[in-house]
Protein backbone atom coordinates (compact mmCIF):
# COMPACT_ATOMS: atom_id res chain seq x y z
CA UNK A 1 0.00 0.00 0.00
CA UNK A 2 2.08 3.35 -0.67
CA UNK A 3 1.87 6.29 1.42
CA UNK A 4 -0.78 8.57 -0.34
CA UNK A 5 -3.31 5.65 -0.39
CA UNK A 6 -2.46 4.71 3.37
CA UNK A 7 -2.88 8.79 4.45
CA UNK A 8 -6.18 8.67 2.66
CA UNK A 9 -7.35 6.13 4.22
CA UNK A 10 -6.45 7.59 7.76
CA UNK A 11 -7.62 11.08 6.63
CA UNK A 12 -11.23 9.72 5.59
CA UNK A 13 -11.53 7.83 8.34
CA UNK A 14 -15.38 8.67 9.86
CA UNK A 15 -13.59 9.66 13.25
CA UNK A 16 -10.88 11.80 11.64
CA UNK A 17 -13.48 13.48 9.83
CA UNK A 18 -15.88 14.36 12.78
CA UNK A 19 -13.19 15.66 14.80
CA UNK A 20 -12.34 18.19 12.18
CA UNK A 21 -15.65 19.23 12.20
CA UNK A 22 -15.69 19.81 15.88
CA UNK A 23 -12.56 21.66 15.63
CA UNK A 24 -13.71 23.99 12.80
CA UNK A 25 -17.09 24.68 15.08
CA UNK A 26 -15.13 25.32 18.55
CA UNK A 27 -12.75 27.85 16.46
CA UNK A 28 -15.88 29.84 15.67
CA UNK A 29 -18.13 28.94 19.28
CA UNK A 30 -14.72 30.48 20.10
CA UNK A 31 -15.21 33.76 18.78
CA UNK A 32 -18.81 34.03 20.31
CA UNK A 33 -17.55 33.18 24.07
CA UNK A 34 -14.60 35.62 23.58
CA UNK A 35 -17.49 38.14 22.44
CA UNK A 36 -19.64 37.33 25.04
CA UNK A 37 -17.33 37.56 27.66
CA UNK A 38 -15.75 40.99 26.29
CA UNK A 39 -18.69 42.61 25.75
CA UNK A 40 -20.69 41.12 27.39
CA UNK A 41 -19.74 39.76 30.66
CA UNK A 42 -16.27 42.00 31.77
CA UNK A 43 -18.12 45.75 31.14
CA UNK A 44 -20.55 44.97 34.15
CA UNK A 45 -17.57 43.47 36.38
CA UNK A 46 -15.56 46.29 35.43
CA UNK A 47 -18.18 48.58 36.36
CA UNK A 48 -18.94 46.46 39.97
CA UNK A 49 -15.30 46.71 40.83
CA UNK A 50 -14.41 50.47 39.86
CA UNK A 51 -14.24 50.83 36.43
CA UNK A 52 -10.25 48.56 36.11
CA UNK A 53 -9.53 47.65 33.00
CA UNK A 54 -7.18 44.98 33.72
CA UNK A 55 -5.77 44.71 30.41
CA UNK A 56 -4.21 48.47 31.05
CA UNK A 57 -2.06 46.92 34.05
CA UNK A 58 1.35 46.40 33.53
CA UNK A 59 5.09 47.13 34.75
CA UNK A 60 7.74 48.82 32.28
CA UNK A 61 10.91 47.17 32.89
CA UNK A 62 13.02 48.94 30.32
CA UNK A 63 11.61 52.34 28.60
CA UNK A 64 11.41 52.78 24.93
CA UNK A 65 15.36 53.88 23.73
CA UNK A 66 14.71 55.67 20.08
CA UNK A 67 13.26 53.19 17.94
CA UNK A 68 13.28 49.95 20.37
CA UNK A 69 9.89 49.77 22.00
CA UNK A 70 9.86 49.69 25.81
CA UNK A 71 9.81 46.60 27.76
CA UNK A 72 6.86 46.06 29.38
CA UNK A 73 5.23 43.37 31.75
CA UNK A 74 1.70 43.11 31.08
CA UNK A 75 0.46 41.49 33.86
CA UNK A 76 -3.43 42.38 33.81
CA UNK A 77 -3.79 40.68 29.88
CA UNK A 78 -2.64 38.07 32.10
CA UNK A 79 -5.78 38.14 34.96
CA UNK A 80 -7.78 39.49 32.65
CA UNK A 81 -7.00 35.97 29.85
CA UNK A 82 -7.67 34.26 33.97
CA UNK A 83 -11.14 35.95 34.31
CA UNK A 84 -11.89 34.66 30.61
CA UNK A 85 -10.78 31.03 31.68
CA UNK A 86 -13.47 31.35 34.93
CA UNK A 87 -16.04 32.90 33.15
CA UNK A 88 -16.10 30.56 29.89
CA UNK A 89 -15.50 27.50 32.57
CA UNK A 90 -18.19 28.26 34.71
CA UNK A 91 -20.77 29.02 31.33
CA UNK A 92 -19.52 25.26 30.24
CA UNK A 93 -19.99 24.07 34.02
CA UNK A 94 -23.85 25.22 34.24
CA UNK A 95 -24.53 24.18 30.66
CA UNK A 96 -23.01 21.00 31.56
CA UNK A 97 -24.87 20.73 34.50
CA UNK A 98 -28.46 21.56 32.58
CA UNK A 99 -27.79 18.98 30.49
CA UNK A 100 -26.85 16.07 32.60
CA UNK A 101 -30.06 17.03 35.31
CA UNK A 102 -32.79 16.83 31.69
CA UNK A 103 -30.92 13.44 31.21
CA UNK A 104 -31.55 12.28 34.66
CA UNK A 105 -35.32 13.09 34.52
CA UNK A 106 -35.16 11.93 30.92
CA UNK A 107 -33.49 8.80 32.61
CA UNK A 108 -35.86 8.21 36.02
CA UNK A 109 -39.19 8.96 34.22
CA UNK A 110 -40.89 5.53 33.70
CA UNK A 111 -41.79 4.53 30.69
CA UNK A 112 -45.57 3.63 29.40
CA UNK A 113 -45.62 0.52 27.40
CA UNK A 114 -47.31 0.87 23.99
CA UNK A 115 -51.20 0.47 24.16
CA UNK A 116 -51.46 -2.95 22.42
CA UNK A 117 -52.63 -3.20 18.78
CA UNK A 118 -55.72 -4.69 18.09
CA UNK A 119 -54.11 -7.90 16.50
CA UNK A 120 -52.59 -7.86 19.89
CA UNK A 121 -56.38 -8.04 21.57
CA UNK A 122 -57.66 -10.45 19.00
CA UNK A 123 -54.85 -12.63 20.05
CA UNK A 124 -55.33 -12.35 23.38
CA UNK A 125 -59.27 -12.71 23.51
CA UNK A 126 -58.53 -15.79 21.78
CA UNK A 127 -56.03 -16.86 23.86
CA UNK A 128 -58.26 -16.74 26.60
CA UNK A 129 -61.17 -18.40 25.35
CA UNK A 130 -58.86 -21.44 23.91
CA UNK A 131 -57.91 -21.05 27.81
CA UNK A 132 -61.73 -21.23 29.00
CA UNK A 133 -62.54 -24.01 26.76
CA UNK A 134 -59.36 -26.51 28.27
CA UNK A 135 -60.23 -25.39 31.83
CA UNK A 136 -64.34 -27.61 31.32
Amino acid sequence: MSIVSEFKAFAMKGNVVDMAVGIIIGAAFGKIVSSFVGDVIMPPIGLLIGGVDFTDLAVTLKAAEGDLPAVVLSYGKFIQTILDFIIVAFAIFMGVKAINRLKREEAAAPEVPPAPTKEQELLSEIRDLLKAQQDK
